[in-house]
């Protein structure tokens, strides 16, 4: 076979294998099997699969959810929320993988590798280990000294506006990595305040938060 061709057949191969991945493994409604699986940590739940996208809610360790499918670092769940969770906080055994399984098989060989996706699902590793380790968090408690209700939230994310049990509930801080974590009287932003350590009450900010961010 002429060198051309074979390069035209892999361009194919890989489209093809691109195709079936973003039209199966991701897409909410698509012809792939739900799974029952486990957030492994406190995770947030996005509206879109990007960490920049509007939180949607959030789940703690341990939390059942039903994954409609994964593509690459984001997984897509349909309880107890709707919304896209970071594929590393999700885990349907101790092995920590996501098996999705469609109702075919296809195949592709490469000169540097293999694509496959159908029967006995599409397997995505995630790694093992304590996942608590590997990311930067601050977490917010309800009562003083760090008791009560727990909200942990990852480096980089904010909440522009809290709701629920979370307005005006939070009381202490943990902060071991030394974040710089801002908490506002107001949503949006508003009559903030700034702490870069642990801080076991709030003073005038007791009970008083609206909305936070860390970074």
């Amino acid at each position: 076979m002429r060198i051309s061709t074979k390069r035209m057949l892999v361009r194919l191969a890989t489209a093809a294998a691109v195709a079936c991945t973003a039209a199966i493994v991701l897409l909410p409604g698509a012809a792939s099997a739900a799974t029952t699986a486990y957030a492994t940590a406190n995770v947030t739940v996005r509206e879109r699969p990007s960490t920049s996208s509007d939180r949607v809610g959030s789940l703690s360790a341990g939390e059942a959810v039903t994954v409609q499918g994964c593509r690459q670092a984001w997984c897509y769940i349909t309880s107890p929320e709707r919304g896209f969770v970071s594929a590393n906080y999700i885990s349907t055994s101790r092995s920590s993988r996501v098996m999705i399984s469609p109702n075919f098989n296809l195949s592709f060989n490469f000169p540097s590798g293999s694509f496959t996706i159908g029967n006995g699902g599409v397997s995505i590793g995630i790694g093992t280990g304590n996942d608590d380790n590997d990311f930067s968090q601050a977490c917010f408690y309800s009562g003083s000294n760090y008791t009560g209700s727990r909200l942990c939230v990852d480096e980089g994310d904010s909440y522009r506006r809290l709701t629920g049990n979370w307005n005006d509930r939070i009381s202490s801080i943990r902060n071991p990595d030394g974040l710089r974590v801002t908490v506002c009287q107001g949503p949006f932003y508003q009559d903030c305040r700034t702490y870069t350590t642990s801080a076991r009450t709030l003073g005038s900010f007791n009970d008083e938060i609206s909305s936070l961010r860390v970074r």
